[in-house]
């Protein structure tokens, strides 16, 4: 499948668009062995480190990696259209149609343009996206109450000490009452992102900072992250829950594990562990890195739960087949059988792929109202 899916628009680009271009065959040869390079960038990722998750080059390889890995890609999509447009002009006017270069020049610098302007809107510290929910059953205590999350960091060579700690300064600057990550903080073993992730000890909130893991914490050493994360000062919800009081009002913040957990020999989400013992009647908001349970949890009277993972989907009309594989949830707000489910697009991004377009990284404030 992956051959498929990175092999295919490989081929397109080398055999539709580059080769019929008016250039000297050694310049055709050289243009394709670094195309073939781009390709296999996971390929070079995994021989850096072990792991696709994370490319251990420097900085500005890693870009220039996912510029051109997105040039490809978008390259192969604008030529497809041309072909297909040549097909439709030649069955209207039923002779053959020729591509002229320009128009082939043309596609290529806008593929290189959009792959360029993705990977900036990828790499920049997020804006602070407010929303308001409206919470059944919440005391006016807690009215107003102020609770940011953060989700899918992905902190490795791409997102380094220097913008986690642009991230925590624009997080601490909101001052909110709480904060919460929900998942994917890192790509990479401790030892390698000691010190990218040491910036994370200075978010702080009156009542905590408050964590569960993501997919990607099983992929590097999980014990060893737990223990650390622990020691930077993060309450980690592993399906447990925390309350928070107000006077006499409660208000509860479960968590639960990852559902990747049990493929790596840990307990997976329990949502009824994470609930037991918790005060009856206090609403629940929940932190779950996926979205694909938020129906199971509205059926366990959650009020609001809090997800991640997809990244929004990154690219507008790829984020309609993301959602396909998170049971219809991408991004933003939804209703699901009367608990709000917020999937965040995410404040890093996955090295492997750091192109957004049309759907920006958030670090997402949230204002609780009383309903």
């Amino acid at each position: 499948m992956r051959l498929v899916v990175f092999g295919l628009p490989l081929l397109v680009v080398i055999l539709n668009w580059l080769w019929p271009l008016p250039l000297p065959l050694g310049l055709k040869m050289f243009a394709a062995a670094l195309m073939i390079v781009a390709a296999l960038y996971h390929y070079w990722s995994r021989l850096s480190s072990g792991s696709v998750f994370t490319p251990e080059f420097p900085r500005p390889v890693i870009i220039l990696f996912n510029w051109a890995f997105g040039t490809i890609l978008f390259l192969a999509l604008l030529q497809i259209a041309l072909d297909f447009g040549a097909l439709l002009v030649a069955l209207v006017m039923w002779q053959p149609v020729h591509i002229p270069v320009g128009a082939r020049v043309a596609v290529g610098g806008i593929a290189g343009v959009l792959a360029a302007i993705g990977v900036a809107n990828a790499l920049r510290v997020p804006p602070v996206r407010n929303v308001a929910v409206t919470i059944p059953g919440l005391s006016p205590a807690f009215d107003g109450y102020r609770l940011v999350q953060l989700t899918d960091l992905h902190i490795s060579r791409l997102f380094p000490a220097k913008w986690a700690r642009a991230v925590v300064d624009r997080t601490n600057a909101i001052g909110a009452d709480m904060i919460v990550v929900t998942g994917d903080f890192i790509d990479g073993s401790v030892a390698m992102r000691r010190a990218d992730v040491a910036p994370l000890a200075q978010l702080h909130a009156p009542d905590g900072v408050l964590a569960i893991p993501g997919n990607h914490e099983y992929y590097f050493d999980y014990t060893d992250w737990m223990r650390h994360l622990k020691e930077l000062g993060f309450h980690m919800l592993l399906n447990r829950h925390t309350v928070i009081s107000r006077g006499g009002a409660e208000l509860v913040i479960a968590g639960v594990t990852d559902r990747s957990a049990p493929r790596h020999g840990q307990a997976g989400p329990n949502l009824a562990a994470a609930l037991a013992d918790s005060p009856e009647g206090a609403p629940i908001v929940l932190l779950d890195h996926q979205p694909g349970d938020a129906r199971a949890a509205a059926a366990q009277g959650i009020a609001l739960q809090l997800s991640g993972h997809t990244h929004g989907g990154m690219i507008l009309g790829l984020d309609r087949l993301v959602a396909r594989g998170n049971n219809g949830f991408v991004s933003g707000r939804y209703d699901v059988n009367g608990m709000t489910l917020y999937v965040s697009n995410g404040t890093g991004l996955w090295p492997g792929f750091a192109l957004r377009l049309g759907i920006p990284p958030e670090i997402t404030c949230f204002s609780l109202r009383a309903g």
